[in-house]
Protein backbone atom coordinates (compact mmCIF):
# COMPACT_ATOMS: atom_id res chain seq x y z
CA UNK A 1 0.00 0.00 0.00
CA UNK A 2 2.79 2.47 -0.84
CA UNK A 3 0.47 4.61 -3.01
CA UNK A 4 -2.25 5.30 -0.43
CA UNK A 5 -2.74 9.01 -1.23
CA UNK A 6 -3.33 8.31 -4.93
CA UNK A 7 -5.55 5.34 -4.15
CA UNK A 8 -7.57 7.44 -1.71
CA UNK A 9 -8.19 10.01 -4.45
CA UNK A 10 -10.07 7.33 -6.39
CA UNK A 11 -12.75 7.38 -3.67
CA UNK A 12 -13.79 10.99 -4.25
CA UNK A 13 -15.59 12.74 -2.58
CA UNK A 14 -14.67 10.54 0.42
CA UNK A 15 -10.88 10.74 0.04
CA UNK A 16 -10.21 11.52 3.71
CA UNK A 17 -12.20 8.51 4.87
CA UNK A 18 -10.51 6.32 2.26
CA UNK A 19 -7.08 7.40 3.45
CA UNK A 20 -7.98 6.28 6.98
CA UNK A 21 -9.53 2.96 5.97
CA UNK A 22 -7.44 1.77 3.01
CA UNK A 23 -4.62 0.39 5.20
CA UNK A 24 -7.22 -2.00 6.67
CA UNK A 25 -9.29 -2.58 3.55
CA UNK A 26 -7.48 -5.45 1.84
CA UNK A 27 -5.94 -8.56 3.39
CA UNK A 28 -4.21 -11.45 1.68
CA UNK A 29 -2.99 -11.51 -1.93
CA UNK A 30 -6.20 -12.23 -3.85
CA UNK A 31 -6.08 -10.18 -7.05
CA UNK A 32 -9.84 -10.49 -7.48
CA UNK A 33 -10.43 -8.78 -4.12
CA UNK A 34 -7.76 -6.09 -4.17
CA UNK A 35 -7.63 -2.29 -4.24
CA UNK A 36 -8.64 -2.29 -7.92
CA UNK A 37 -11.78 -4.24 -6.99
CA UNK A 38 -12.60 -1.70 -4.28
CA UNK A 39 -12.24 1.18 -6.73
CA UNK A 40 -14.50 -0.52 -9.28
CA UNK A 41 -17.12 -1.27 -6.63
CA UNK A 42 -16.96 2.38 -5.49
CA UNK A 43 -17.52 3.59 -9.06
CA UNK A 44 -20.49 1.24 -9.36
CA UNK A 45 -21.83 2.39 -6.00
CA UNK A 46 -21.49 6.08 -6.91
CA UNK A 47 -23.38 5.49 -10.13
CA UNK A 48 -26.21 3.68 -8.36
CA UNK A 49 -26.21 6.23 -5.51
CA UNK A 50 -26.64 9.01 -8.08
CA UNK A 51 -29.95 7.48 -9.11
CA UNK A 52 -31.12 5.97 -5.82
CA UNK A 53 -29.75 8.27 -3.08
CA UNK A 54 -28.58 7.10 0.35
CA UNK A 55 -25.90 8.10 2.86
CA UNK A 56 -22.65 8.38 0.90
CA UNK A 57 -20.41 8.25 4.00
CA UNK A 58 -22.00 5.00 5.20
CA UNK A 59 -21.75 3.62 1.68
CA UNK A 60 -18.08 4.61 1.31
CA UNK A 61 -17.09 2.93 4.57
CA UNK A 62 -19.02 -0.20 3.59
CA UNK A 63 -17.36 -0.36 0.17
CA UNK A 64 -13.89 0.18 1.62
CA UNK A 65 -14.25 -2.48 4.31
CA UNK A 66 -16.50 -5.09 2.69
CA UNK A 67 -13.54 -7.39 1.95
CA UNK A 68 -11.32 -6.43 4.91
CA UNK A 69 -11.13 -10.07 6.04
CA UNK A 70 -9.84 -12.39 3.32
CA UNK A 71 -11.36 -15.88 2.99
CA UNK A 72 -10.47 -18.01 -0.03
CA UNK A 73 -13.30 -19.17 -2.33
CA UNK A 74 -12.60 -22.82 -1.50
CA UNK A 75 -12.41 -22.28 2.27
CA UNK A 76 -14.91 -24.21 4.43
CA UNK A 77 -15.73 -20.93 6.20
CA UNK A 78 -16.33 -18.97 2.98
CA UNK A 79 -19.97 -18.30 3.95
CA UNK A 80 -18.69 -16.56 7.11
CA UNK A 81 -16.47 -14.08 5.25
CA UNK A 82 -18.95 -11.19 5.28
CA UNK A 83 -19.73 -11.70 8.98
CA UNK A 84 -16.02 -11.66 9.82
CA UNK A 85 -15.54 -8.52 7.72
CA UNK A 86 -18.55 -6.84 9.37
CA UNK A 87 -17.15 -7.58 12.83
CA UNK A 88 -13.74 -6.21 11.87
CA UNK A 89 -15.32 -3.09 10.34
CA UNK A 90 -17.27 -2.53 13.56
CA UNK A 91 -14.01 -2.59 15.55
CA UNK A 92 -12.20 -0.26 13.14
CA UNK A 93 -14.95 2.36 12.99
CA UNK A 94 -15.43 2.22 16.74
CA UNK A 95 -11.73 3.01 17.16
CA UNK A 96 -12.20 5.99 14.82
CA UNK A 97 -15.00 7.32 17.04
CA UNK A 98 -17.97 6.68 14.78
CA UNK A 99 -21.41 6.67 16.36
CA UNK A 100 -22.89 3.25 17.10
CA UNK A 101 -25.82 3.74 14.74
CA UNK A 102 -23.52 4.57 11.85
CA UNK A 103 -21.23 1.64 12.60
CA UNK A 104 -24.21 -0.71 12.73
CA UNK A 105 -25.39 0.57 9.34
CA UNK A 106 -21.97 -0.07 7.79
CA UNK A 107 -21.71 -3.51 9.40
CA UNK A 108 -25.17 -4.48 8.12
CA UNK A 109 -24.24 -3.51 4.56
CA UNK A 110 -21.04 -5.55 4.75
CA UNK A 111 -22.77 -8.54 6.32
CA UNK A 112 -25.47 -8.70 3.64
CA UNK A 113 -23.40 -7.97 0.53
CA UNK A 114 -22.19 -11.55 0.18
CA UNK A 115 -23.80 -14.07 -2.17
CA UNK A 116 -22.54 -16.91 0.04
CA UNK A 117 -24.03 -15.45 3.23
CA UNK A 118 -27.52 -15.24 1.64
CA UNK A 119 -28.80 -12.56 4.08
CA UNK A 120 -31.25 -10.00 2.60
CA UNK A 121 -30.08 -6.37 2.73
CA UNK A 122 -32.55 -4.08 4.49
CA UNK A 123 -31.11 -0.56 4.17
CA UNK A 124 -30.65 1.38 0.94
CA UNK A 125 -26.89 1.51 1.48
CA UNK A 126 -26.77 -2.27 1.94
CA UNK A 127 -28.75 -2.78 -1.27
CA UNK A 128 -26.42 -0.46 -3.18
CA UNK A 129 -23.31 -2.21 -1.88
CA UNK A 130 -24.67 -5.62 -2.82
CA UNK A 131 -25.55 -4.42 -6.33
CA UNK A 132 -22.23 -2.60 -6.78
CA UNK A 133 -20.22 -5.64 -5.68
CA UNK A 134 -22.20 -8.04 -7.87
CA UNK A 135 -21.76 -5.82 -10.91
CA UNK A 136 -18.05 -6.57 -10.57
CA UNK A 137 -18.82 -10.29 -10.89
CA UNK A 138 -20.48 -10.01 -14.31
CA UNK A 139 -19.54 -8.38 -17.59
CA UNK A 140 -16.01 -8.43 -18.98
CA UNK A 141 -14.42 -7.82 -15.59
CA UNK A 142 -16.51 -10.62 -14.11
CA UNK A 143 -15.22 -13.03 -16.73
CA UNK A 144 -11.64 -11.93 -16.05
CA UNK A 145 -12.08 -12.42 -12.31
CA UNK A 146 -13.69 -15.83 -12.88
CA UNK A 147 -10.69 -17.05 -14.89
CA UNK A 148 -8.26 -15.52 -12.40
CA UNK A 149 -9.91 -17.34 -9.49
CA UNK A 150 -10.03 -20.59 -11.45
CA UNK A 151 -6.27 -20.37 -11.95
CA UNK A 152 -5.79 -19.54 -8.29
CA UNK A 153 -7.83 -22.59 -7.30
CA UNK A 154 -6.16 -24.88 -9.83
CA UNK A 155 -9.25 -25.39 -12.00
CA UNK A 156 -9.30 -25.93 -15.76
CA UNK A 157 -10.87 -23.43 -18.16
CA UNK A 158 -13.39 -25.91 -19.58
CA UNK A 159 -14.12 -29.57 -20.17
CA UNK A 160 -12.48 -30.29 -23.55
CA UNK A 161 -15.10 -32.90 -24.49
CA UNK A 162 -18.22 -31.12 -23.23
CA UNK A 163 -17.46 -27.43 -22.52
CA UNK A 164 -21.12 -26.41 -22.05
CA UNK A 165 -21.98 -29.40 -19.82
CA UNK A 166 -24.64 -30.71 -22.18
CA UNK A 167 -24.10 -34.34 -21.08
CA UNK A 168 -22.48 -33.96 -17.66
CA UNK A 169 -23.22 -32.20 -14.37
CA UNK A 170 -21.92 -28.66 -14.01
CA UNK A 171 -18.79 -28.52 -11.86
CA UNK A 172 -17.38 -25.03 -11.32
CA UNK A 173 -14.66 -26.35 -9.03
CA UNK A 174 -13.22 -28.29 -11.97
CA UNK A 175 -13.99 -25.90 -14.87
CA UNK A 176 -14.05 -22.10 -14.90
CA UNK A 177 -16.81 -21.57 -17.46
CA UNK A 178 -19.17 -23.84 -15.51
CA UNK A 179 -19.23 -20.99 -12.98
CA UNK A 180 -20.98 -18.79 -15.53
CA UNK A 181 -24.03 -21.08 -15.39
CA UNK A 182 -23.88 -22.14 -11.75
CA UNK A 183 -23.68 -18.57 -10.41
CA UNK A 184 -22.81 -15.61 -12.63
CA UNK A 185 -25.78 -15.75 -15.00
CA UNK A 186 -28.09 -16.01 -11.99
CA UNK A 187 -26.85 -12.85 -10.28
CA UNK A 188 -28.86 -10.44 -12.42
CA UNK A 189 -32.14 -11.81 -11.07
CA UNK A 190 -31.29 -10.71 -7.53
CA UNK A 191 -30.35 -7.05 -7.98
CA UNK A 192 -31.88 -4.80 -5.35
CA UNK A 193 -32.15 -1.39 -7.02
CA UNK A 194 -33.61 -0.22 -10.34
CA UNK A 195 -30.33 1.45 -11.32
CA UNK A 196 -28.40 -1.70 -10.40
CA UNK A 197 -30.73 -3.91 -12.42
CA UNK A 198 -30.30 -1.74 -15.52
CA UNK A 199 -26.52 -1.93 -15.28
CA UNK A 200 -26.67 -5.65 -14.58
CA UNK A 201 -28.64 -6.34 -17.76
CA UNK A 202 -25.93 -4.63 -19.81
CA UNK A 203 -23.17 -6.59 -18.15
CA UNK A 204 -25.09 -9.85 -18.44
CA UNK A 205 -25.13 -9.38 -22.22
CA UNK A 206 -21.37 -8.81 -22.20
CA UNK A 207 -20.78 -11.92 -20.11
CA UNK A 208 -22.84 -14.02 -22.51
CA UNK A 209 -20.85 -12.54 -25.40
CA UNK A 210 -17.58 -13.53 -23.69
CA UNK A 211 -18.82 -17.11 -23.32
CA UNK A 212 -20.04 -17.20 -26.93
CA UNK A 213 -16.65 -15.99 -28.21
CA UNK A 214 -14.83 -18.54 -26.09
CA UNK A 215 -17.01 -21.40 -27.36
CA UNK A 216 -16.52 -20.24 -30.95
CA UNK A 217 -12.75 -20.27 -30.59
CA UNK A 218 -12.54 -23.70 -28.96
Amino acid sequence: MSHLPSLAAAFSPCEALAERLLPHAVSGNDGSHDAAHLIRVWKNARRIHGAEGGDLRILAAAVLLHDCVSVEKNSPVRAQASRLAAERAFELLDELGWRTGEITAVAHAILTHSFSANIPPESLEAKILQDADRLDAIGMIGAARCFYIAGRMGSGLYDPLDPLAEDRPLDDKAYAIDHFETKLFKLTEGFQTAAGRALARQRQERLRAVLAMLIEEI
